[in-house]
């Protein structure tokens, strides 16, 4: 339910009234006035510190709009300034030399003394601390029911189809799960391309807008995300590893004063150690991430390019939609049944929402801003569609490939119903 402020709640600067929902602070959905406020009753802490979480949100919301400013109209194929790539790469070089120097001493000091020595016992912790701070490369998740092409012929042909539609290579692992999520990355040293469709979401969407999801996921083969790149990989990972491994754990317990005050001390030089590192941390997680943030609308714009700019913005729209998405798949396999009526189910509750999708994508703005968020707000990614050029579908799926899709997956949706069934 909406509910409208009046008379008070009027906007100061266009005279508009108000709007709001779920209780949000109030907003003017015409010329947007608060609708950057600082709502800590409906955001989580990030910091535990309240003005630390209002100035970082403030900050977030504004780099988070520039960049919107600063990208819409313009081929989102090219990258711009490249300096967050750059302070990302440079940074990962640095962190991997550091592993590895780390590594080159420890067993320079175990083999260039005899032993027994105290500096056998020094190289080894270096050793183990390069252990501990190595680049992770990533392994399939546990949850992934991994495909063949021989039992999806049909879905693998449209994944191919969708793939070399926006240029981007076909993944080696096409796999389902029962998230109500899609994702695409690399895994391995190998790095083999993983593309993961959540059935709750895949199968709830319609035809076209499920191209849509294909053209983005896939999209993250060729859009720069910096984290699917192995160069920049260790910046966002290595310094958090580091942090989480000087902070202080209480081992022991009583002993006498010189005891408690050596602990103390050594305690607050780990900490301060351990914030130091997690503040480089998070500070370049914030910087890889606005780069991050680029590519997601560019993976959008290759959505649009592939199943039509309609699609796309409907794709965009259903992620909004997430809570109605999973209340209507689990009303319906209570119910026993799958995809069909998930759809149904769900289109009809995408319709009732209709009328107040402007402010839910209004307020996906204010609710979604972040340093730390890998996506931009879905109501700026979909006001980035919305603009021209608007995109004719490449390759479109009719209502009878689809079901033909379906019905390679129905052993996988039926264990999907009957998870979602047990569900609390």
């Amino acid at each position: 339910m909406i509910d409208t402020t009046t008379g008070t709640g009027a906007c100061p600067r266009c005279a508009a009234t108000t709007v709001s929902l779920w209780d949000a602070t109030p907003w003017c959905a015409g010329c947007e006035w608060n609708l950057d406020a600082y709502d800590p009753e409906r955001r989580a802490s990030e910091f535990g510190w309240a003005w630390v979480d209002r100035w970082t949100y403030r900050l977030a919301y504004r780099m988070t709009t520039r960049q919107f400013d600063r990208l819409v109209g313009r081929p989102l194929d090219d990258p711009g300034p490249a300096t967050a790539r750059l302070v990302t790469a440079i940074a990962s070089m640095l962190l991997l030399g550091g592993a590895l120097a780390l590594a080159v001493t420890g067993v320079w000091l175990i083999v260039a003394f005899s032993f027994p020595n105290p500096s056998v016992v020094l190289g080894v912790a270096l050793l183990g601390l390069a252990y501990a701070l190595r680049p992770r490369f990533g392994r399939l998740d546990e949850d992934l029911t991994v495909l063949s092409r021989d039992r999806a012929p049909e879905l693998f042909a449209l994944v191919d189809e969708v793939a070399a539609a926006i240029g981007a290579p076909a993944p080696q692992v096409v796999g389902v799960d029962g998230d109500i999520n899609a994702y695409a990355g690399t895994v391995g040293v190998r790095r083999r391309r993983v593309l993961c469709l959540g059935l709750p979401l895949w199968g709830s969407l319609p035809a076209q807008e499920r191209v849509a999801l294909l053209g983005h996921e896939l999209g993250h083969f060729v859009n720069g995300d910096p984290r699917r790149t192995l160069l920049t990989q260790p910046a966002v990972t290595m310094l958090g590893s580091a942090a989480d491994l000087v902070r202080p754990v209480r081992t022991v317990s009583g002993g006498g004063i010189a005891e408690l005050v050596g602990t103390a001390l050594a305690n607050a030089v780990q900490w301060v150690l351990a914030g130091l590192l997690f503040g480089a941390h998070l500070l370049l997680v914030s910087v890889a991430l606005r780069d991050s943030q680029r590519a997601e609308y560019l993976a959008d714009e290759l959505a649009a390019r592939v199943a039509g700019s309609p699609a796309a913005c409907g794709m965009l729209d259903a992620f909004l939609a997430e809570e109605s998405i999973a209340l209507a798949v689990r009303r319906e396999s209570r119910a026993g049944h799958g995809p069909d009526r998930w759809r149904a189910a769900v289109a009809g509750s995408r319709s009732a929402a209709a009328e107040r999708l402007p402010l839910l994508r209004q307020l996906s703005v204010r609710e979604e801003a972040s340093l730390f968020a890998t996506h931009p707000p879905s109501g700026l990614r979909r006001r980035m569609l919305a603009g021209p050029p608007a995109h004719e579908p490449t390759v479109e799926l009719t209502d009878e490939r689809m079901a033909r899709i379906d019905a390679e997956l129905a052993r996988d949706y039926e264990q999907v119903r009957r998870e979602v069934s047990w569900s609390g």
